[in-house]
């Protein structure tokens, strides 16, 4: 099966939007290998000239298209054949490329943590030039950040009753999950919800920390490559997102209150471990108090997150 590319056009692009009724524009078959690229920036975040950084034309012909925008830019949705609500899609993130040499963070009066917090009347935005061979960001006032991208969007459509959905929240689909554990050679486990599944993905970030408190991490354009791997209904218990590393299985929690996150992201995981250990949903509710991490993902999109984490080496039995 031959590798496809999924380039960022005014016909493959659509502003923050999971709809069912969304077409798509790509469709392929399980077990398909498909790079996308991804754009992030509306015209306020661009560099100015003179920076020294620079802006994509494929980049500014997206922006220029001027379609209706809601919430984040993503690519797609890409249908894989076969997907039918029941089934589970499995998204193994193969390669991620930075997709360009600047980034942006945002400081609004109206968002974040802390919101009306901090001594600023209007949007505080940082230009972060992004040395791509070196996989570092200089912020302005000097220091330098290791970078490890990952996409804070990558999200199936809803069930055909929810109708259109923006990509701020996320949800039992995904979406918005905002977790810097989902980079390169990690494994996304998404419940599909309708025909075809509907992929979507965007907002780059090229580095995060847990919670995302300010609402923007590093903010930059980047290239994925995805293989969409299909397990049919029963084959797979995951009616929840989750995803697993080399070493960890993650769980996840959303809700509008970390308390209820937490009970969700913590519910998963003591599923998860009861299945893999075949032991008492008791018992692996006590391994998780002693073995278990759980971290707020991000507490700035409505619906918060929270996932927990296990190492695999753990799971052994002696």
């Amino acid at each position: 099966m031959s590798d496809l590319f999924l380039p960022a056009t005014p016909s493959t692009v659509h502003w923050g939007r999971f709809w069912s009724d969304l077409p798509p524009v790509l469709e392929v078959e399980p077990g398909a290998r498909v790079t996308i690229e991804t754009f992030s920036g509306r015209e306020m975040h661009l560099p100015p000239e003179g920076s020294g950084m620079t802006v994509s034309d494929a980049h500014r012909e997206v922006l220029a298209a001027d379609l209706p925008r809601v919430a984040h830019l993503l690519t797609g949705p890409v249908a894989v054949r076969g997907a039918m609500p029941g089934d589970v899609l499995e998204i193994a993130i193969e390669k991620i490329d930075l997709g360009a040499d600047w980034g942006y963070n945002a400081l609004r009066p109206s968002a974040g943590t802390l919101m009306g917090e901090m001594p600023v009347s209007a949007m505080n935005l940082d230009i972060i030039p992004i040395d791509r061979a070196a996989k570092t960001a200089r912020l302005p006032w000097g220091a330098v950040l290791p970078l490890a991208p990952f996409f804070g969007v990558m999200g199936l459509a809803p069930a055909p009753e929810w109708g259109e959905l923006t990509s701020v929240q996320p949800r039992v689909f995904g979406g918005n999950i905002d977790l810097k554990l989902l980079t390169e050679g990690a494994t996304l486990f998404l419940p599909v919800q309708a025909e075809g599944g509907l992929f979507s993905c965007g907002d780059g970030h090229g580095c995060q920390g847990d919670g995302e408190v300010c609402i923007t991490a590093l903010e930059t354009s980047l290239t994925g490559t995805f293989r969409f791997n299909l397990h049919k209904k029963g084959a797979l218990e995951v009616d929840y997102p989750m995803a697993e590393t080399a070493d960890e299985f993650i769980t996840m929690g959303f809700h509008e209150s970390l308390d209820q996150a937490l009970r969700i992201a913590l519910r998963q995981m003591i599923a998860l471990i009861s299945r893999h250990c075949a032991i008492t949903p008791g018992e692996a509710y006590q391994f998780c108090s002693m073995a278990v991490d759980f971290a707020v993902t991000q507490s700035v999109n409505g619906e918060k997150g929270i996932h927990g984490r296990v190492k695999k080496s753990l799971l052994q039995r002696g």
